[in-house]
């Protein structure tokens, strides 16, 4: 029997997909938020696309702020949108 894929929703198309096609978004506790590229940063984690456009839309809807329950300023949107833009996947 194959094994089961892990499915998350994306923030911003707000799709079910597959874990290993997402990028993780974490809330660590001290209140930081940032992309966690490797997906194992400790932390509360809510995941978007790997395109920019969907971290877009959840800038525009406000979904990070509802997820980690704290507010998310421009600067760390802002961040987080350069990462994603020049973030190259490792091909196996």
């Amino acid at each position: 029997m194959p094994k089961k894929k892990p499915m998350r929703r994306c923030c911003g198309c707000m799709e079910m997909k597959p874990k290993a096609d997402l990028i993780r978004v974490v809330r660590s506790k001290e209140g930081d938020v940032s992309l966690d590229l490797a997906g194992k940063a400790p932390g509360r984690g809510a995941y978007v696309c790997r395109d920019p456009e969907c971290l877009r839309k959840a800038r525009k809807a406000r979904r990070f702020e509802r997820e980690f329950s704290c507010a998310v300023s421009d600067d760390v949107y802002d961040r987080m949108e350069a990462e994603l833009e020049k973030y190259e996947p490792e091909v196996p």
